[in-house]
């Protein structure tokens, strides 16, 4: 009899130990969950924000005929670089030349009409005191005195337009940059205000970005700042990221931002200059854009996988109350800053976040925390 107590006993104890409950809980009372927690503590915290963006052109200019003629020569290199006022194409000018020279013609013309009514004019002014002539024929010499001295206006001002035709004739370039393909080749007819550019012009260094920010993550920052929980950024240097993950070598300034929202899409535009000596940043290429917004002075930054999200899209965060208990923290979230969350409302310093251990638990379970301060990226 003794035996089978004993052996009773012990198989009670094995039991016991196998169903995972002591007896300093006592019969029936749940087993602590061991969990990692993190303390929050909070730190000042450059805030920055990635915008998505394309590069632009700094300038870009049409090269057009602006007098009609044929191309006798192209003065440049395909793709090469250009410098503005260097001369492009040359157009035949046998034409414009030749109307110069009619005009100064006239000119001199005009000239010799303007020194016989002058001498016309003079002589009838002393006349018509005696009168030797009536009035009548002084102020008609007065007249042709005052025609010719428009005819002389009018001969240098068609010297003038003729200068100018026959310096169009030489077609320059109108901005520096670079020079893609000639659409047109030596021999060909060309006409001013003709539909085809014979070749386009694009300024590289510097080059713009053109960014796209969310109207509603706007509001927020501007909130923000208003309300001090954001401390406006002394240094506004825009990174860049490039297509390939690499980081563009020089940083830009923001130039401008629009006034307007864009209805469709609900997003404000922004622009900004960087440098482009290499011409590296070509025009269409997709970059990211990291825009230092301002600090925070007091951040707490909690991993993400610390957060998950209702259906309804409310952050919860996880915390170990006095009691050593569960409790669903709803959390309010702003940027991602190295796989942390920005927790702008929920938390407090002092709080203990779980961060491993959250499929096991669930609000109000009993925990046993253990604080980690390293936490390994999701």
């Amino acid at each position: 009899m003794r035996q089978m107590r004993t052996l009773a006993s012990a198989i009670a104890a094995t039991l016991l130990v196998a169903s995972g409950t002591s007896y300093a809980q006592g019969p029936g009372a749940p087993q602590s969950v061991p969990v990692d927690v993190i303390n929050v503590v909070s730190a000042p915290q450059t805030i920055t924000i990635e915008l998505p963006g394309r590069s632009h052109a700094y300038q870009q200019a049409e090269v057009r005929p602006q007098v009609n003629g044929l191309i006798e020569s192209r003065l440049f290199v395909e793709g090469g670089k250009v410098t503005a006022g260097q001369s492009l194409y040359q157009i035949d000018d046998a034409l414009y030349e030749a109307t110069l020279v009619s005009a100064k013609a006239q000119l001199e013309q005009a000239k010799a009409q303007l020194a016989s009514t002058k001498a016309t004019a003079d002589r009838y002014r002393d006349l018509v005191k005696t009168n030797a002539v009536s009035q009548q024929e002084f102020d008609q010499a007065e007249a042709a005195y005052l025609q010719a001295q428009a005819g002389v206006a009018v001969a240098k001002a068609a010297i003038h337009t003729a200068e100018i035709n026959l310096q169009y004739t030489k077609v320059e370039a109108p901005i520096s940059g670079y020079i893609g393909k000639s659409a047109v080749t030596p021999g060909a007819l060309v006409g001013a205000g003709q539909a085809q550019a014979l070749a386009m012009i694009t300024q590289l260094d510097p080059i713009n970005v053109d960014m796209v920010q969310s109207s509603a993550q706007m509001l927020r920052l501007k909130q923000r700042l208003a309300s001090g929980d954001l401390v406006a950024a002394e240094n506004d240097a825009i990174t860049l990221i490039l297509e390939d993950g690499s980081v563009y070598p020089h940083t830009g300034k923001l130039q401008f931002s629009e006034v307007t929202v864009d209805q469709g899409m609900g997003s404000v535009a922004l622009r900004a200059e960087f440098p482009n000596p290499d011409g590296l940043l070509m025009p269409g290429m997709f970059v990211r854009a990291q825009v230092n917004v301002g600090t925070a002075p007091n951040a707490i930054l909690v991993p993400q996988k610390a957060v998950s999200r209702t259906p309804k899209g409310q952050g919860m965060a996880m915390v170990v109350s006095k009691d050593n208990t569960v409790e669903a923290r709803p959390v309010q979230t702003a940027e991602v800053i190295n796989n942390q969350w920005l927790i702008t409302d929920g938390l407090k310093d002092g709080d203990q976040v779980i961060v491993n251990g959250l499929q096991k638990i669930r609000p109000g379970a009993p925990v046993a925390a253990t604080e980690i301060t390293t936490v390994a990226a999701q």
